[in-house]
């Protein structure tokens, strides 16, 4: 399969359906609408308007549908889902089109205005989603004749595996998977596989199997007593971005943090997708807004909060450290010094309240959380977010993961500079508060929208105002 190529498909659909749903909207409104457009141009392509529009909608529209998320899965996709979502995103983009460029055109009645607002509708759904249908029904046809298929791997071999192996096999229109082996799920079981698809090794190889195979989806077939297994092959593949699928006897053992939604038989999906596309997209765009912002206002309190670290001890003004962040990559995050030069040579220690590794200044800056702000930088950079778990060093990472395996779930999105767990748990002193802590965060991963990050923003303003922060 050639994903970019089918994305491209998709792409060019939508410019040509956009500039010709544009184009013919343009002449409507022209020749049938604009009282005068006759006394100053013989026909339509004098106007310099038409070819503005033909250069900028189709790049406005095909920027709408990535935000939104249409070339993602581009693969995976339901006539009946295109349907709605073209719906859904045809409205928003007709509805801002309307206001930002014709609203202020001269018209000869309110009339009109509803008439040009259903026309540029009909004329930009009918076109889009009659291109999307036919990209749709032509990968699907060719999906359900196994020209195409997904790399698939199924963990477990016993009976329960045989059975969804032998029913995907034997379905007259298959579902895409294409099985390149399986691995043994750790558990007791007899293996019914051998005969039929290759062993690949156990299931904590199952990273390195997804990598070298480019798998796209793992399928768990275990029995409805084995919860535990199940939570191990979730957890080694939480780093990944595969597809996973289980048996629908499996539902009542899925982890909080996942979603299912009903497929093809006998299959269902785990979701673990956080936030749609669209509020992903918002949330950088924030990110980056706010950040420039507070880095411009609060430049005053950057040249205040560094003199007063310059002053307070000897030693740099900022400090740095390794810190875990997305699918576990190490970042530098900057802070504001606010202990003494070499507080942690003898080691990684955590703060406390009446540490006396912190200078009097630096007690002043965690009251208020000013040695935090040099943070923006690094959202602005890309490794961390306004809102998200807070980011924590390799050291205890280790050891966290080890008392509470499910962490790794936490890795999933960019650390960020607040958090759920920071409003409602604040500064961990401990391995054990760290832990404590880091359920507030799983509950934010479970709860993510944009209406919770700024929940959590005005809180930690608050928190900032009072000077509660430690």
């Amino acid at each position: 399969m050639n994903k970019n190529l089918q994305i491209a498909k998709y792409v060019i659909a939508d410019y040509i359906t956009a500039l010709l749903a544009w184009s013919l909207f343009f002449f409507y409104r022209k020749y049938y609408v604009d009282p005068y457009f006759l006394e100053h141009y013989t026909v339509v392509f004098d106007d310099p308007k038409f070819f503005y529009g033909i250069i900028a909608v189709p790049i406005f529209w095909l920027i709408l549908y990535a935000i939104s998320g249409q070339y993602r899965k581009i693969y995976r996709k339901s006539r009946l889902k295109e349907l709605g979502h073209t719906l859904s995103i045809t409205l928003i983009g007709v509805l801002i089109i309307f206001f930002v460029l014709i609203l202020d055109e001269v018209i000869r009645s309110y009339k009109s205005y509803y008439q040009s607002f259903i026309v540029l509708f009909v004329l930009h759904f009918s076109f889009t989603y009659l291109a999307r249908f036919l990209l749709t029904t032509i990968t699907n046809n060719k999906i359900h004749h196994r020209k195409i298929g997904f790399n698939t791997v199924m963990v477990g071999c016993n009976g329960n595996a045989l059975s969804i192996f032998q029913e995907i096999e034997n379905q007259p229109l298959s579902p895409g998977n294409k099985f390149i082996g399986f691995v043994d799920a750790g558990v007791s079981e007899e293996n019914l596989l051998d005969h039929y698809i290759p062993h690949l090794g156990t299931y904590k190889d199952l990273k390195r199997i997804v990598e070298e195979h480019k798998v796209e989806e793992v399928i768990i077939a275990f029995e409805r007593s084995e919860k535990d297994a199940v939570e191990r092959v979730i957890t080694e593949l939480e780093e990944t971005n595969v597809v996973i699928k289980i048996a629908p006897i499996m539902q009542d053992i899925l982890l909080g943090s996942v979603k299912t939604s009903s497929i093809y038989s006998p299959l269902i999906e785990i979701s673990t997708n956080l936030m749609p596309a669209w509020q992903m997209v918002v949330k950088r765009a924030m990110d980056i807004v706010v950040s420039l912002i507070a880095i411009i206002v609060l430049s005053p309190v950057f040249l205040f909060t560094a003199i007063g670290v310059k002053l307070s001890s000897p030693g740099p003004i900022l400090y740095c450290q390794p810190r875990v962040g997305l699918r576990g990559k190490i970042f530098k995050m900057v802070k504001f010094r606010s202990m003494y030069q070499d507080a942690e040579s003898n080691g990684p220690q955590l703060s406390s309240k009446d540490d006396p590794r912190i200078t009097p200044f630096g007690k002043i800056m965690r009251q208020y959380r000013l040695d935090e702000i040099p943070q923006f930088f690094t959202v602005l950079k890309g490794d961390m977010s306004l809102v998200g778990p807070r980011p924590e060093r390799p050291y205890y990472i280790e050891q966290i993961i080890q008392k509470m395996p499910h962490y790794k779930l936490l890795l999933k999105v960019k650390p960020g500079i607040t958090s759920w767990g920071q409003v409602k748990f604040g500064y961990a002193e401990n391995l054990d508060q760290m832990i404590e802590r880091a359920k507030f965060d799983l509950i934010y991963l479970e709860n993510m929208s944009i209406a919770m990050d700024i929940k959590i923003l005005v809180y930690t303003i608050m928190i900032v105002l009072q000077g509660r922060g430690k």
